[in-house]
Formats: C-alpha cells, structure tokens, sequence
C-alpha cells in the first residue's frame, strides 16, 4: 500500500485491510504509521541485502578491487546481480514500488533506503574508477547512476519495454538478453574511460 499510494495516500485501516490484519495491530506492534513505513522500509532493504548479499560480501574481499581487471570483473557481478534481484522477482516489483517513492517523495524511510543504495553506489564507484584509472570524482559517480539507472528502467518503465520490445514479460531469456546489454554498456563506459 505504501508503494501504490505513497506515505500520505495510505491510510492504516487500508494497510490492515491488505494484511488481512486487525487496524490496532498496527499501534500495538509498530506504535504509529510512521513507524509501520520505517519497518516497512527496514523489511525492503533487509530482503534486497539477502539477495545481493553474496555479491556485496565480494566487494569487501581487497581481491575485488586488487587490479583494474578484478575491478571490472566485480563491476559486472554487481549489476548482473541487480538485474537478477531487481527483474527475477515479483517481490522486487513491489519493493521498487516503494523504493522510486521514496526516492520522489522522501519521508524518514529514505534515510533507511539511502543507507544502502548509497553505500552500494560508492563501492561501483570506488570499483570504476579502479578499472578506469580514473578518480572517485563527480563524473565517474554520474557514470555510476546510469550504469545503475539501465537497470531501473526495465522495473520502473516495465510497460514501455513491454510493450516496445513485444515481451509479455520480463522472464529468465528477457533478463539474460538485458542483462548482455548491460554488461556490453558497462565494457563500452569503462573502455572510454580507461583511454581519456
């Protein structure tokens, strides 16, 4: 409900009524509305970490990072792993949901969301600029965000891909298929960089 009607549009009895829940089951375990949103927001980022948890782990390992080729190489696990979790799933669907609202629409949940997207952004962007040579500067994190954003889109402007690509869905081949593009793009912004 959060995600479909943002903080202000979701009213607790519409919240109880979706959970199939009593409304003072909402004051007597989460307190307030605003304490439901941030458990909410708690609950998201715990299952997007349990699913990209591997993959993060990888980044703390000074492996990931030892050479401009390991980096690249760790780059291309992050955002295969993204696109896994964010497009393998119809649980992302609704996280997302919540996510782009929170982005939009910020409330004291984005502190939570931010928490880890922000942390996942300066890891890629400690990591391209290992592969490129370059520095952890303003550009190569706007380079991050698209890197990051050609993976959003196929969540977020699901019905346009759809219906421009003629998928019904995005299942296991759609994903593989975009998944090749996104590795192409990341090789393409990554060479470019290396030789400037």
């Amino acid at each position: 409900m959060f995600g479909r009607l943002g903080f202000e549009g979701a009213s607790t009895r519409q919240i109880a009524k979706a959970a199939g829940a009593n409304l003072a089951a909402i004051v007597y375990h989460f307190g307030s509305k605003e304490e439901l949103h941030l458990a909410v927001a708690r609950h998201i980022l715990e299952r997007v970490q349990a699913r990209l948890g591997p993959v993060l782990a990888a980044l703390g390992d000074p492996a990931s990072a030892a050479s401009p080729e390991a980096a690249r190489a760790t780059l291309h696990r992050v955002l295969a792993t993204f696109a896994d979790v964010l497009l393998g799933t119809a649980e992302a669907e609704r996280w997302a949901r919540f996510i782009v609202r929170e982005q939009m629409q910020p409330t004291a949940a984005f502190d939570v969301v931010y928490a880890f997207m922000g942390s996942s952004h300066r890891l890629a962007t400690r990591l391209a600029a290992i592969a490129t040579g370059g520095a952890e500067d303003e550009a190569m994190q706007l380079r991050v965000f698209t890197l990051m954003g050609q993976i959003l889109v196929f969540r977020v402007a699901q019905a346009l891909v759809l219906r421009r690509s003629g998928w019904q869905r995005i299942g296991d081949r759609e994903r593989e298929r975009i998944k090749a593009v996104i590795a192409a793009n990341l090789d393409a912004v990554l060479d470019r960089e290396a030789q400037s």
